[in-house]
């Protein structure tokens, strides 16, 4: 009979894993198994796995929390050094001034730039825009201050005419300041702070551009003529009660003595570079004319 083959047991290889890699028993007997993640399996634990983490985080936070408060207290010493408590915002204070004084200073320069231009095109052909422009703002900006042209060159006569008429009020209001003596004043105010300075071309303006545009002309009477007017006639009428005026003319007609200021004005528009007018001399000798007497004179 012919002899059986004697069949060889089969050895068991070791399960390989996705990545081609054998797994089992190792040299030494050392157990190579996968962990369970790797195998594709859950966690044995996953409560733990994620209190583990949570841990983590908390440890994290906790660090984080530690550097701020150090910074914190860094800020803190370096406010302390230099004299004063630490701010977590600046000083409010003094940005609210600055601001403050960045509007006053574009609406002044919106105001002189309109000056200009009204001065040099009249009020009809005045251009906003170029206003902005001179101004260095925005148009947009422009009419954050004043809403439309007429708003603008309505402050340009409040600005510049109404307080000197202001401060002559409180002058004559005085009853120790003889009314010859206010007169004087009004005079050399409106010499230095209107023909001296740009404020003649509004009233040049006014001249030339109120009979076309009643509104204007309208608005500077009620703010500066009728008001001047009535200072005038109050000084007048003082100034005939004591003596000082050699008539009542100027007290019924206080016109009369403004008249030379507003010659003088005309004049140094139109004449200046072929006549130069003394205004001063002028207006010593206006004086002289109401007094009846030269100036200085006692007699």
């Amino acid at each position: 009979m012919a002899k059986q083959a004697k069949s060889k047991p089969a050895k068991s290889k070791p399960a390989k894993s996705k990545d081609g890699r054998r797994h089992g028993a190792g040299r030494g007997g050392t157990d190579r198994s996968p962990s369970p993640a790797a195998l594709g399996q859950p966690p044995a634990d996953k409560a733990s796995v994620g209190q583990a983490r949570s841990g983590q985080v908390r440890s994290g936070q906790v660090r984080s929390g530690q550097v701020r408060s150090g910074q914190a207290r860094s800020d803190q010493a370096v406010a302390a050094n230099a004299g004063r408590p630490a701010q977590a915002s600046g000083e409010p204070g003094k940005r609210t001034r600055a601001r403050k004084v960045d509007a006053d200073t574009r609406r002044q320069a919106i105001l002189d730039a309109a000056l200009s231009v009204f001065a040099e095109h009249g009020f009809e052909a005045a251009r906003l825009d170029e206003v902005a422009a001179r101004a260095g703002v925005a148009k947009g900006t422009l009419y954050l201050y004043f809403q439309h042209k007429e708003a603008l060159f309505e402050e340009l006569i409040r600005g510049a005419v109404a307080p000197v008429i202001d401060t002559l009020s409180t002058v004559a209001a005085n009853p120790s300041v003889p009314p010859v003596a206010v007169l004087e004043a009004f005079f050399g105010m409106f010499e230095q702070q209107v023909l001296g300075t740009r404020r003649k071309l509004l009233l040049r303006l006014i001249i030339a551009e109120g009979p076309r545009f009643p509104a204007i002309a309208e608005f500077y009477y009620r703010e500066v003529v009728s008001r001047g007017i009535k200072l005038m006639r109050g000084v007048a009428e003082r100034a005939a009660a004591s003596g000082e005026f050699a008539s009542d003319a100027p007290a019924r007609f206080p016109q009369l003595i403004v008249a030379p200021l507003l010659v003088s004005v005309l004049w140094d528009g139109m004449f200046s570079e072929i006549d130069p007018l003394d205004v001063g001399g002028l207006l010593r000798a206006h004086r002289e004319l109401l007094c009846g007497k030269p100036q200085g004179s006692t007699s």
